[in-house]
């Protein structure tokens, strides 16, 4: 019968005291750090990230408050009119079930803007940045 003497679980390696464990009153100059690495900057520039970060939060308003806004103007006619929306627009069509059939339309509408505000102002920057960091990386490379 052998025995494995390899442990099953990779020792941590040992921690680095400013003395020695076996005689912790007598002081050793920690050790200066290794060499380090040259700082590298960060891809893109930061104006760009900052603009893009606008943009797509522009996006994301404009997108919700068209869907929200108008099913919030929904629940609020819905509560304080009743009487509007339970009048007939035409016969055995009430107001209300018209404007909760245009609830489709109108979040349609909402991801067309998303869509359209994308393709003006969100992925013009992003593919700017993106050539930008390709350009960085070839760069860096040749170096």
């Amino acid at each position: 019968m052998s025995y494995d003497t390899s442990p099953s679980y990779p020792r941590p390696p040992a921690q680095q005291y400013p003395y020695d464990p076996t005689h912790p009153w007598q002081y050793q100059e920690p050790q200066p750090p290794g060499p380090r690495l040259p700082r590298r900057e960060a891809l893109g520039h930061h104006s760009d990230l900052r603009i893009l970060r606008g943009a797509y939060r522009w996006q994301r308003r404009v997108a919700t408050l068209t869907a929200l806004g108008y099913f919030t103007l929904f629940l609020v006619l819905s509560a304080y009119a009743p009487s509007f929306m339970t009048s007939d627009i035409t016969p055995g069509l009430p107001a209300g079930l018209l404007l909760a059939l245009v609830q489709l339309p109108v979040t349609c509408l909402a991801i067309a803007l998303y869509e359209h505000t994308a393709r003006r102002s969100v992925d013009p920057i992003a593919d700017r940045i993106r050539k930008q960091a390709e350009l960085d990386a070839k760069r860096e490379a040749a170096r």
